[in-house]
């Protein structure tokens, strides 16, 4: 994935493409970043799955940014926020419909054998073990609580 950012940052230089250059450098430094605190702690480099687990925080964020923007009368703003969001998620792998992720939650609970709530962490964590990065876990988590109730 990081030959990916080091080839997006080429490009986009030579494209004169301002919004994406800054944004895949966001990218690399919020992963230097990791890399840096995972040093400090006697960890590994990020990984790929680490890496789209901070994708996804750096989507998440800039939508919930667009949002108050948008909020505050800052339309210009929020379309930068939105278009940051875009050039982030063309890094990450498709994400799967509302109703595949129904479905791969069913299969989760079939497989796992839960019965309740208390069974939802169990859940949770086979789904984030089978498809990092391909489904928002946060609705994910909503559709598991309701299979379980």
């Amino acid at each position: 994935m990081r030959d990916k950012f080091s080839n997006a940052l080429k490009d986009a230089m030579k494209a004169k493409d301002a919004r994406r250059l800054s944004t895949v450098r966001l990218i690399q430094t919020a992963i230097k970043d990791r890399d840096i605190a995972n040093r400090g702690l006697g960890k590994d480099p990020v990984s790929d799955e680490d890496i789209l687990q901070i994708l996804q925080k750096m989507v998440k964020q800039r939508e919930e940014s667009a949002k108050i923007y948008e909020d505050a009368g800052r339309a210009e703003l929020a379309a930068q926020e939105r278009e940051e969001t875009e050039i982030i998620k063309s890094f990450m792998p498709e994400q799967l419909s509302e109703d595949k992720v129904r479905e791969l939650c069913q299969s989760v609970i079939s497989e796992t054998g839960a019965h309740g709530l208390r069974d939802m962490g169990k859940c949770m964590n086979a789904l984030k073990e089978k498809y990092p990065g391909q489904m928002d876990f946060a609705k994910a988590s909503g559709v598991v609580k309701d299979m379980l109730k």
